[in-house]
């Protein structure tokens, strides 16, 4: 009894004795499974959202391969004050790396460094900020940031990093992400403003969240912050990105084949900034407010020096007549009548400077013929803010003096208009045509 002995499983001793190992057991279980792509696959994208969701992408690499692994972490990278040899040994160190541990993973490569790179742009922007809430990043920020790029560039040219990928994982910092930071992005060629906005999921969101930040870029422009250059770099191209993708010419045959997004994103910022401005001017904002100057900074977008990029196209005209349309049909105001017997308050000299300032800038742009046809079309279709209608022909008449024949052709011709018609005013409508200066 004692000499017998029972087969022991556990040991892998068979009936003839010979003991086998557990990896000569486990090896055998494998030739037994038959392959399976759509198997394969989705341990695949299982391991995709594993990374994504990792809030630290080290700390995995290091559950994945062990100490040695933290050579791969970017804080070295970052922070290196070398020169530009030592900086591209590093990047191409850190690449060969990205490589092996994705492929040990079972990742894409271009997955794993987006994820990366994102968390690292995230520490970059989540370092200490001089105001509650930042657009701009402080010297030490921007350096690291520049070191960063720098890497990324090299992924992007060795084709190790996807953009989407990357898109995606900086919309989950979206909260401590600075302005600064998308507009280096965009700037340097990692993913462009464009990109980086359609990847976001709602488009009413990212509006939102650029209407904040551009108020907030305004504001220290006009406080004569440190680096008051790069903010105003930032503004002139996020404006000109905004007027030129959002008023192109609808009849361009390569919107079939381009996304929608970014044209309604433009079109939204833009007309979120116009309406702010409006709306503080009515509720009348204190002169040299935060307001005040976020309004004065961002009426200043209207001239050639911010729009001088894209000047040469119809763009900007297109762009000037829609918020000529805003100013006089924003929130509706009065009745015609009672507006022409309060025109006297609102005469040229009486407008707001800033709104004025405004005009002037749109009559640059606008011939006075367009300007008049404009206003036609608009106070024939659409209701309108008579206070603004009003101080807009004051301005327009003190501003090019043939514009008053112009309207007075206009009115003539329509003996009464629409307005007048409906309230049987019997009011002269030649008093919109004869505004006070003073």
């Amino acid at each position: 009894m004692a000499g017998l002995r029972v087969p022991n499983s556990a040991s892998g001793q068979g009936l003839g004795g010979h003991r086998r190992s557990w990896a000569e057991l486990l090896a055998g279980r494998l030739k037994r499974q038959k392959y399976n792509p759509e198997r394969a696959q989705k341990l695949k994208d299982s391991a995709v959202r594993l990374l994504r969701s990792h809030q630290d992408l080290t700390a995995l690499l290091l559950e994945v391969e062990g100490p040695p692994c933290k050579k791969l972490s970017l804080s070295k990278l970052i922070d290196c004050d070398s020169s530009e040899a030592c900086a591209n040994h590093s990047s191409s160190f850190i690449g060969s790396a990205l490589q092996d541990q994705a492929s040990r993973l079972g990742v894409p490569v271009g997955v794993l460094s987006a994820g990366m790179v994102a968390s690292s742009v995230g520490q970059v922007c989540t370092a200490a900020a001089e105001t509650s809430h930042p657009v701009l990043l402080t010297v030490e920020q921007r350096k690291k940031l520049s070191s960063l790029l720098e890497f990324a560039q090299y992924l992007l040219a060795h084709s190790m990093f996807s953009r989407l990928s990357f898109c995606q994982e900086l919309w989950k910092i979206q909260n401590s992400l600075l302005l600064e930071v998308v507009w280096h992005l965009h700037v340097q060629g990692i993913v462009s403003l464009e990109e980086l906005l359609e990847s976001h999921p709602d488009m009413r969101a990212v509006g939102a969240w650029l209407f904040r930040n551009l108020c907030c870029l305004c504001e220290q422009i006009e406080a004569s912050c440190q680096h008051a250059d790069v903010a105003r770099a930032m503004l002139s191209d996020f404006v000109q990105m905004f007027v030129l993708r959002g008023f192109q010419k609808n009849s361009d045959l390569r919107r079939t084949v381009e996304p929608e997004k970014m044209p309604q994103v433009a079109v939204d910022v833009l007309q979120r900034m116009l309406i702010f401005a409006l709306d503080a001017l009515a509720a009348g904002v204190q002169e040299e407010s935060s307001t005040h100057k976020t309004v004065r900074c961002w009426f200043g977008v209207f001239s050639g020096h911010m729009l001088g990029g894209v000047i040469s196209t119809a763009s900007p005209k297109r762009f000037f007549s829609h918020t000529l349309t805003q100013i006089l049909t924003h929130s509706p105001l009065l009745k015609a009548s009672d507006a022409v017997q309060m025109q006297r308050e609102w005469s040229f000299a009486r407008t707001h400077p800033l709104l004025t300032a405004l005009y002037r800038r749109l009559f640059v742009m606008l011939s006075p013929e367009e300007l008049v046809g404009h206003l036609q079309e608009v106070l024939e279709t659409q209701e309108v803010h008579w206070q603004r209608v009003l101080s807009f022909v004051s301005a327009l008449v003190v501003c090019f003096p043939e514009a008053q024949q112009l309207l007075e052709g206009l009115l003539w011709e329509h003996a009464r208009l629409p307005w007048l018609q409906q309230e049987g005013t019997g009011l002269p409508v030649y008093v919109l045509v004869r505004p006070r200066a003073f």
